[in-house]
């Protein structure tokens, strides 16, 4: 039997494989959910149409979340703070300049995702012990499972699509309006190291003219009524159906013992604290960075010594569009990202830059007002303007130029270990955002709308939620590291398969690439007895 810790989407990618393989797997996970009577709301609210919905249910759904003008707070969904629930009791840990937190939910942290999905390029894998091409096959695997709303675009020639999309979402008037531009100007752009498409996210949309998918009623940023962005739940539902897999949630794993011919397990039931001991023949950990890291160190035994989390950084900063694209607060659209940049610049760095462009949303709407302040009732009108202009750019670092977090485990004394993550600026990280800014500044007339750089929000180390590479991959992997199969150095049954073992961590989006990691690992291990 092959036990896979975690249910989110390296998890459920590994767990895939291997039923395919012939496997019996058993998977264990924490298994937080959703609280029985926001799941009802959400059941209520997928049985009528948005027109249909009434101010209670749309209030609940938004509960606790809410903009400022720095930005969103840690992201709910459908006004639940599940994802986070039992963290500091399973996973203890002192947060200093940190933002990352873990996950014990049911799907891990694809329950409040942005869906964005967008390979790696091999530019931007530097000391990896495998080439983008050892991925290609099991990128098509994991988009089978994520759904693909996506087009054809330039994007393409440097980041391929893997897969043929499905329907594509339709654009806002404000995203339709940036992208008429930068088509207008596409070979400019292209000669500066930009280039450009339509967002790829993880959301189930309808031809025109169909039903069964978005229905752009804009509740994206709150969490999809209709389950239309995916969620890695959503596979092991389907994984459940299968004979040869089991699901037992409720479980803590805190250590992993490797033996010649098996792996032991320890834990605790979740609710109760009562012990746990599981064997197996082989053990794949997908629980999350910060609690496969705390796995890890327990079981090597690694207390009061340093690994180094690694983190693509996050920033914000409001783009305005130089031409209106009318009134925007009533309009019908989803809130996901809508368009993608990228750039690929030597002057500013030897890696890609990403940046997600969103539109118009209520929460945008409410940064506004608060920016406004008091006035922002009597110049009603100004902050109209102003929405109808400003789109969010979500950008991205290589962790090469981004800040690291040194992670620790410490005793307890009497208490439960806890990790301690530390914060390390990187001085090349503002200088390297500030040169990006501006190069959109100096393209502004190709681009059509320029920043706002007042407005620039530098987000604290892990708050972007692109983390890994405790125990990086390597070729001949040393202390603390793994092999190109996510083994530490001398095991052989324990594979670690989420982001715990990126060598480093790209710029473009995590996801797709920890899922097709997992999967290529899942299909790869030896797993004779």
């Amino acid at each position: 039997m092959e036990v896979v810790v975690g249910s989110g989407p390296a998890g459920v990618a590994c767990a895939k494989t291997l039923l395919a393989r012939g496997k019996i797997v058993r998977m264990l996970d924490a298994g937080v959910a959703l609280e029985a009577s926001r799941e009802a709301l959400v059941a209520e609210m997928s049985q009528t149409t948005p027109a249909e919905w009434t101010p209670r249910q749309l209030s609940r759904i938004k509960e606790g979340t809410s903009a400022t003008a720095k930005g969103i707070p840690l992201k709910l969904v459908y006004g639940s703070d599940f994802p986070y629930r039992e963290a500091e009791r399973h996973v203890p840990a002192d947060y200093d300049g940190v933002g990352l937190r873990p996950s014990l939910a049911r799907g891990g942290f694809s329950n409040v995702w942005g869906a964005a999905l967008m390979p790696y390029a091999q530019r931007d894998l530097s000391g990896w012990p495998i080439q983008v091409s050892d991925l290609s096959d099991h990128y098509v695997a994991a988009l089978k499972l994520t759904r693909l709303s996506a087009q054809h675009d330039r994007l393409e020639q440097s980041f391929p699509l893997y897969r043929e999309p499905g329907a594509a979402l339709g654009l806002s008037r404000q995203s339709r309006t940036l992208l008429d531009k930068l088509e207008q100007n596409q070979a400019q752009l292209a000669a500066a190291g930009i280039s450009f498409g339509q967002a790829r996210v993880a959301v189930q949309a309808a031809h025109p003219g169909q039903r069964g998918g978005c229905v752009y009623c804009g509740l994206c940023m709150y969490g999809c009524p209709y389950g239309y962005i995916y969620n890695s739940a959503d596979t092991l539902r389907e994984l459940q159906t299968q004979p040869n897999f089991s699901y037992q949630p409720g479980v803590i794993v805190t250590s992993v013992r490797e033996m010649p011919s098996k792996v032991v397990l320890a834990g605790s039931e979740r609710e109760t604290g009562e012990p746990l001991q599981i064997e197996a023949d082989r053990v794949f950990l997908a629980a999350g960075v910060m609690p496969t890291t705390q796995i890890l160190l327990r079981s090597m035994g690694c207390y009061d010594q340093t690994v180094w989390m690694k983190d693509s950084q996050y920033f914000l900063i409001p783009l305005a569009l130089m031409k209106s694209a009318g009134q925007v607060r009533h309009e019908p659209l989803h809130t996901l990202s809508q368009l993608f940049l990228e750039i690929f610049d030597p002057k500013i760095s030897p890696c890609t830059v990403h940046l997600q462009i969103y539109s118009y949303n209520d929460l945008v709407g409410q940064a506004v007002g608060k920016a406004l302040g008091p006035l922002a009732k009597r110049l009603d009108f100004l902050a109209r303007a102003l929405e109808n202009r400003l789109l969010i750019i979500q950008g991205y670092l290589h962790s090469d130029h981004s800040s690291r977090i040194a992670v620790a485990l410490k005793r307890g004394q009497g208490k439960p270990d806890r990790l301690q993550l530390t914060a390390q600026p990187n001085p090349e990280t503002r200088p390297i955002i500030g040169r990006v800014l501006r190069k959109l500044l100096r393209h502004a007339r190709q681009i059509g709308a320029w920043p706002v750089l007042p407005l620039l929000q530098v987000a604290e180390a892990g708050r972007g939620f692109h983390s890994g590479g405790t125990f990086p991959m390597r070729s001949q992997p040393g202390p603390l590291q793994t092999d190109a199969l996510g083994r530490p150095r001398g095991w052989k049954r324990v594979h670690v398969v989420d982001a715990t073992v990126l060598p480093s961590i790209p710029a473009t989006t995590i996801t797709l690439s920890v899922m097709a990691n997992a999967h290529r690992i899942g299909s790869e291990a030896p797993l004779a007895n």
